[in-house]
């Protein structure tokens, strides 16, 4: 009998063609040729599964969110059951800098996403929902590290969610080598440590 194949496998195996193409080629070559090649099949091959290269590409960057959002999880578990939300919030914004293979394949992919939504009213409107719901969730966060007394009381909780997505920034200079990862790290630790009041639980 022949072997059955996983669609979702299959597709989750061409969005990572993908990363490989704008990671090691760039957004021009952007293509569902290059895309295709890259993966070891047929263009009709690829159409099987993505009708269209916006299709192929929607599912590239959820699939890369997915991912992020993985990795996220993973490190909020080694943190233990009820980790510190200065260390939580740490995991998440080191998890969004190019600081290992896995983290700069899916940065790469969101940055050629963002570059795609400019000019597409469709990505545009999925990208902006999907930035505006991470940056409420570090706003949340922040607002009940408030509440727990780990961050003065005085502090505005939207301001300072919009300071942590800021280090996000990082992404370029990693990625042109203007700054070391370790210099990305001490920056972020740096405003964390800011950020959060010291009680004798820390």
């Amino acid at each position: 009998m022949p072997k059955q194949v996983d669609h979702r496998e299959r597709r989750e195996m061409i969005a990572r063609a993908l990363w490989r193409v704008v990671e090691q080629r760039g957004v021009t070559h952007l293509t569902v040729r290059e895309v295709a090649r890259e993966a070891g099949m047929s263009h009709g091959q690829l159409q099987h599964y993505f009708a269209s290269r916006e299709a192929m590409l929607s599912f590239a960057m959820d699939f890369a969110s997915e991912q992020t959002s993985l990795r996220v999880g993973q490190g909020l578990r080694e943190l233990g059951d009820r980790p510190h939300p200065r260390d939580a919030l740490r995991v998440m914004l080191t998890e969004m800098l190019p600081l290992h293979a896995d983290a700069r394949a899916t940065s790469r992919m969101s940055a050629a996403f963002v570059l795609e939504a400019l000019h597409n009213e469709n990505f545009h409107a999925r990208a902006r929902d999907g930035m505006a719901q991470g940056r409420s969730l570090v706003e949340q966060l922040i607002r009940q590290a408030i509440v727990d007394g780990h961050i003065a009381p005085d502090r505005d909780p939207a301001a300072e969610a919009h300071l942590l997505l800021a280090l996000t920034g990082f992404t370029t200079l990693l990625e042109l080598g203007v700054v070391e990862p370790q210099e990305a790290l001490a920056a972020i630790d740096h405003h964390l440590d800011r950020l959060f009041l010291r009680t004798p639980e820390d």
